[in-house]
């Protein structure tokens, strides 16, 4: 049901999905998307949601797989950037906005302090480096807030306005990446003698 609701949502938007389209797509009846979900506004939270646990978990595999800080977060970041940057999470973003005012609950989500959301995921990770002394943060909330915003800020908000009508290629991601984690650790890393 989720997977033919993604597909209907992606192409036509919230407001012109209409329940009789996801059933067609998720090849089930209405009674069957009924047992599980009470309305659209429902189903499409319960995407939202998937979506976003899925990736959160995907950011924390990708993070906990590199030795020093340098690495991790570079790969965090880049991965970040390209997702923020797909043309999915775009048109996925758009949608959630275009409902914000209606379905305040639903955005406000994305930003809730849960297990499965990048920047927990990150704030996380970011507080173990603090306790094994190999990095040096008072507020790693706010540490978190700011690497995300560096890796992916400019291309986001150019992409979600329309004024960059493709994914930046991986050598500008890589570098604004790159960069963000020379100003990260410049603040935040240790000073080695």
């Amino acid at each position: 049901i989720l997977d033919g609701a993604r597909k209907v949502f992606m192409a036509q938007g919230f407001d012109a999905a209409s329940m009789n389209d996801i059933v067609r797509e998720a090849g089930v009846s209405k009674g069957t998307v009924y047992v599980y979900f009470e309305n659209k506004e429902q189903l499409f939270a319960a995407l939202i949601a998937r979506e976003r646990d899925r990736f959160a978990n995907e950011m924390r595999s990708t993070i906990a797989q590199y030795d020093t800080i340098e690495q991790a977060l570079t790969q965090y970041g880049r991965a970040l950037a390209r997702h923020m940057c797909s043309t999915s999470t775009i048109c996925a973003m758009r949608n959630v906005i275009a409902v914000a005012e209606r379905m305040p609950g639903l955005t406000r989500g994305f930003f809730r302090s849960a297990p499965a959301n990048i920047r927990t995921v990150l704030k996380e990770w970011i507080d173990r480096e603090v306790d094994n002394g190999r990095l040096a943060i008072a507020d790693t909330d706010l540490a978190a807030r700011q690497f995300i915003e560096l890796c992916s800020g400019t291309f986001f908000k150019f992409r979600i306005f329309g004024e960059m009508t493709e994914a930046p290629p991986e050598e500008e991601i890589a570098h604004v990446v790159d960069e963000a984690v020379l100003m990260f650790m410049a603040r935040y890393g240790l000073k080695r003698p």
